[in-house]
């Protein structure tokens, strides 16, 4: 039988050129929609990545406000309150002067922690973009079978 010629039922026929058949169609439907499967991660994970940094650049600043109201309050506080107290200012207020310039430090280094864990936001390009392909996916109807291509398959 040659190429392009009716089949044994008689109505089947070659793809014209450029054609392609059902199963080349399934396939890059669904190497279309697996690439954008990836893409949609990939999107995801950069976006995640970043307000991990921003994350990450809070967390270290309230580390940092941490540290210095512990560990330097003892030795700097001292030095500060008898230097007060050398300038005339009562002991006693000298070092309460002291212990506030402290908790301001620590409040305003609390504060740059907080204003970095505030600039994180949810991934809004992935959402809507995995928003968009399941409002396509919803509308999407296969169109019906003609009669020729119901024929081929069953052959």
């Amino acid at each position: 039988m040659s190429a392009g010629s009716a089949g044994p039922s008689g109505s089947s026929r070659a793809p014209y050129e450029g054609e392609r058949s059902v199963g080349q169609l399934f396939a890059a439907a669904t190497a279309d929609l697996s690439a954008l499967v990836h893409d949609e991660i990939a999107l995801a994970k950069a976006e995640i990545r970043q307000d991990v940094k921003r994350g990450v650049a809070g967390s270290v600043s309230g580390v940092v406000a941490g540290v210095i109201a512990l560990a330097a309050i003892p030795m700097a506080s001292f030095a500060a309150a008898y230097l007060l107290h050398y300038w005339g200012v009562p002991l006693g207020g000298a070092f309460g002067l002291v212990a506030l310039a402290y908790l301001l430090l620590a409040a305003v280094l609390g504060l740059l922690a907080w204003r970095s864990f505030k600039k994180i936001e949810p991934p809004r390009r992935t959402i809507e973009g995995a928003q968009a392909t399941a409002d396509v996916l919803k509308n999407a109807r296969p169109r019906p079978a003609t009669a020729a291509e119901r024929a081929s398959l069953e052959r």
